[in-house]
């Protein structure tokens, strides 16, 4: 698969997962009460925008034909 996230997307993945991973921890640990099914669902979703950002590839950019690399 090739490379089809760039720009303002790779950032805004970046930042956006640190965010909500943060606070799916924060919620499995018990300093957030939101649950400890929202903190795994958070977590989860914080983790694959890490990925997706960190390693400039998206499945779901790939099926759709979106390209955001400069």
């Amino acid at each position: 698969m090739d490379k089809n996230v760039g720009g303002i997307d790779r950032t805004g993945r970046i930042v956006v997962g640190i965010v909500i991973a943060i606070a799916g921890i924060a919620a499995l640990t018990g300093y957030w009460t939101a649950g400890a099914v929202i903190g795994g669902v958070a977590l989860v979703i914080g983790a694959i925008l890490l990925v997706t950002g960190t390693t400039q590839k998206c499945p779901i950019n790939e099926a759709a034909g979106i390209d955001t690399t400069e």
